[in-house]
């Protein structure tokens, strides 16, 4: 569970920043790419209907020029002559349908002109102050022509301001949008053409067949640009949405109280832009997707290799230390592996010590051991070794004047300061016999009389330990305890001794039984040695007392000395040769 919501972790602590970055990225490509786009449109659109507003006004401007010229010569009666000449001109014009002049005098009308040309001239003009075209009208259907027609309409006012005419000119509509019907767009785009109140003139969606103004159906687009058309010449507007459902842009006609207005759907603008977000969310799905699986390649071995060393781990725990890690990278997970392969073969070296020799074996003498054959299988080799063996003077009734506890604690403190003694000294320890220590010196390749010389100041260090810990647990209230301690050497066996299940490094041998048999007869504080350790060190030894005793198991009188004191001088002498070695 923790290694993979360690990979989840990672995972996610990965990914996020980089989802995030790339859709804030794509999202910020998109916005000023939609924004791009949609300023493009509007620029067209507008320049499209610039064009489609500037060929109306075009178209109606040329029957408009000849109305305005008629103006001009409204003022004299000698003018008479141009005026008929312009209405001529103006029937004439292209796209002209009708050219209508009536005139309103004390409720005479007179006869409309018309296209005949027998009718020109036959009646006279009346005076007017000024004219103004009043009203274009929408597109109307002429029954006389056929055709869809647009007029204008002028009314023509004396000096006082009075009605005195109506001039009417009528344009072919399709005249108009001629130019607009031959582009692209006003065939392919939803477009129409408008009055001021939003009346339709024309359009191209078939959508819009039976409907006859903007905003008669409360679309808001539509009532927006409703309002807009009256307030400005030109825009365009966007309907709501992101993108917007749709847009629209108009242009109004200078010539005419009309606009242009084109529609267009939002999704057709936009098309390239949501093709790109399309195409940049499918591409970040798979960034995202090839970032994930090289995470889960990257991370996943990663994490193979800490559930192997978790794994591994567990079984340690157990003391089921199997076989080494294989080292996969050069990386930390890498040294992490070699490092745990390298605390697990420290562990079987120590349990091995542990096993063979016990927990009271300095180190490194153990590993120096165990560079030897006989250390690491059963049985051993005949050698001769230094053999050490204290034991508390009058322990048992102390102990049985004690409680369980406190003789415990007792022995624990005691032996403990023992051990130090001894691995200073590079002794090593059999066993302990209840409040006994069996301990030798092994000289290994080397000569005896050295780890003899060990054995013997240990023996004295030992006692001098003891002083210390009386007083010590002379403080604790405790009674003061007495060592007697036995030094021997001989030619015994050392080795791994047991069986296989279970197995022991230690030294059998007659001389073990003699070294526990002189250790009895030294009293506390007393160190004894056999006839072999003093013939070794017999120039160096301060000697207190000699006898000789009979000892259970050898034959006749065994001498012994009790030892004083060693020299200090010599062995001073050894221990720099020894340090120089």
């Amino acid at each position: 569970m923790v290694i993979k919501s360690l990979q989840r972790r990672v995972s996610l602590l990965l990914l996020l920043p980089v989802a995030l970055l790339l859709s804030f990225t794509g999202i910020f490509g998109f916005l000023y790419a939609r924004e791009s786009l949609l300023d493009e449109w509007r620029e067209a659109a507008i320049l499209k209907l610039q064009r489609a507003a500037h060929s109306i006004d075009m178209r109606i401007g040329h029957p408009i020029a000849w109305i305005e010229m008629f103006y001009k010569t409204g003022g004299n009666r000698g003018e008479y002559g141009i005026q008929e000449w312009i209405l001529k001109r103006l029937q004439e014009s292209e796209g002209v349908t009708k050219v209508s002049l009536q005139w309103i005098d004390k409720g005479d009308t007179r006869m409309p002109m018309m296209r005949d040309r027998s009718h020109m001239g036959r009646h006279e003009m009346m005076r007017f102050h000024r004219a103004r075209i009043s009203e274009v009208t929408p597109p109307r259907y002429d029954t006389k022509t056929g055709q869809e027609t647009v007029t204008l309409i002028s009314d023509l006012l004396d000096d006082a301001g009075r009605l005195v005419g109506r001039f009417e000119v009528g344009v072919r509509f399709d005249y108009l949008m001629q130019d607009i019907i031959k582009l692209g767009w006003w065939q392919g785009d939803k477009a129409c053409l408008v009055d001021d109140s939003g009346r339709y003139l024309a359009h191209t969606d078939t959508m819009m067949n039976g409907r006859r103004k903007l905003g008669e159906t409360g679309d808001r687009l539509e009532g927006v640009l409703l309002a807009a058309i009256r307030e400005r010449p030109f825009g365009t507007i966007l309907g709501a949405g992101h993108p917007p459902k749709e847009v629209t842009g108009f242009f109004k006609i200078k010539q005419a109280p009309w606009a242009i207005v084109l529609f267009a759907p939002g999704k057709k603008i936009l098309a390239p832009v949501i093709g790109y977000l399309i195409y940049y969310s499918v591409g970040e799905l798979s960034c995202l997707l090839f970032i994930l699986l090289l995470i889960r390649s990257v991370v996943g071995n990663m994490v193979r290799s800490i559930t192997e060393i978790s794994d591994a781990a567990g079984r340690v725990a157990t003391g089921n230390y199997g076989t080494s890690l294989t080292v996969r990278s050069r990386d930390e997970i890498g040294q992490l592996t070699q490092s745990f392969n390298t605390m697990v073969e420290g562990l079987k070296e120590r349990d091995f010590i542990r096993n063979t020799f016990g927990r009271y074996v300095d180190h490194e003498i153990a590993r120096e051991l165990l560079k030897r054959p006989e250390a690491a299988r059963l049985g051993g080799v005949k050698r001769e070794v230094a053999i050490l063996m204290s034991d508390i003077r009058q322990f048992t009734p102390l102990a049985e004047s004690l409680s369980p506890d406190v003789i415990i604690g007792l022995l624990n403190r005691y032996f403990s300061a023992l051990i130090e003694v001894i691995h200073r000294h590079q002794g090593i320890i059999v066993d302990f016999f209840g409040d006994s220590v069996l301990v030798f010196f092994d000289p290994l390749e080397g000569p005896l009389e050295p780890v003899i010389r060990k054995s013997i100041d240990c023996a004295f260090e030992m006692q001098e330990i003891m002083t210390k810990f009386n007083e010590e647990v002379e403080i604790s209230g405790l009674p003061q305890l007495e060592m007697g301690i036995g030094v021997n050497s001989g030619e015994v066996v050392v080795g791994n001794i047991g069986s296989e299940t279970r197995a022991k490094y230690g030294i059998v041998g007659s001389p073990v039984n003699i070294t526990q048999r002189i250790q009895s007869e030294a009293k506390g504080g007393e160190v004894i040695i056999s006839e072999p350790v003093y013939g070794h060190l017999s120039e160096e030894l301060v000697i207190k007392r000699a006898f000789s005793i009979p000892l259970k198991g050898v034959k006749g009188q065994v001498r012994l000395y009790l030892v004083e004191g060693i020299l200090a001088q010599k062995r001073d002498i050894e221990n720099l040769e020894g340090e120089g070695n």
